[in-house]
């Protein structure tokens, strides 16, 4: 399968924001917290997802992540190469600390969010291991253990979980019943040829 960039948003917790002694200004929050189920996602609200603790370890160390304004590759606001964005997994979740820049965008944004025009957190990623609990079809949840973290986001619209899904073109659930009816179509034509 290959890999889709996804996004989520959440707004459970506040952003803070604070200048530094040196003048810079920053914020901090949670990009993802753990466990904490979205609303329902995907053509017709079929399921629900989760991030379990650690999902991002591995993406953290092999990877350089940006933070972004609400998702706009043209609007950087820093990123974990030169340290201006540092992510950490807590027993909450992946929690960031952001220095701005001391640009335009870097201005708007500290003013934005200190006015709490825009306080959703939004963030971008590529599944690698998930698990499916269909075992009460009217509340299927997935659970994302492994994900490659691409980058976080301010976001005036936030989707996860108190709002709407943000629109996408394709629906991860889709995807995996299409997988699971190959898998078992596969097998039975193994099993039929050998009959």
């Amino acid at each position: 399968m290959t890999e889709k960039a996804e996004t989520r948003s959440i707004t459970t917790e506040k952003m803070e924001i604070r200048e530094a002694e040196n003048g810079v200004k920053q914020i901090t929050g949670y990009a993802v917290k753990w466990s904490m189920k979205s609303e329902r996602m995907g053509y017709w609200n079929r399921f629900r997802e989760q991030f379990k603790k650690g999902a991002f370890a591995s993406s953290l160390v092999e990877e350089d992540q940006r933070a972004l304004w609400s998702h706009d590759t043209s609007k950087v606001l820093g990123r974990t190469k030169n340290d201006t964005l540092r992510l950490y997994e807590d027993d909450v979740g992946l929690r960031f600390e952001l220095d701005l820049p001391a640009t335009q965008l870097g201005s708007d944004a500290y003013e934005t969010i200190k006015r709490g025009d825009v306080d959703g957190v939004s963030f971008g990623f590529m599944m690698q291991v998930e698990e499916w609990d269909e075992s009460d079809p009217d509340n299927i949840v997935r659970t994302v253990s492994q994900a490659k973290l691409i980058e976080i986001s301010p976001v005036a619209f936030p989707a996860y979980p108190d709002s709407q899904v943000a629109a996408r073109s394709k629906d991860p659930y889709k995807d995996y019943v299409n997988q699971r009816k190959k898998g078992e179509l596969r097998k039975r034509l193994i099993l039929e040829t050998y009959l």
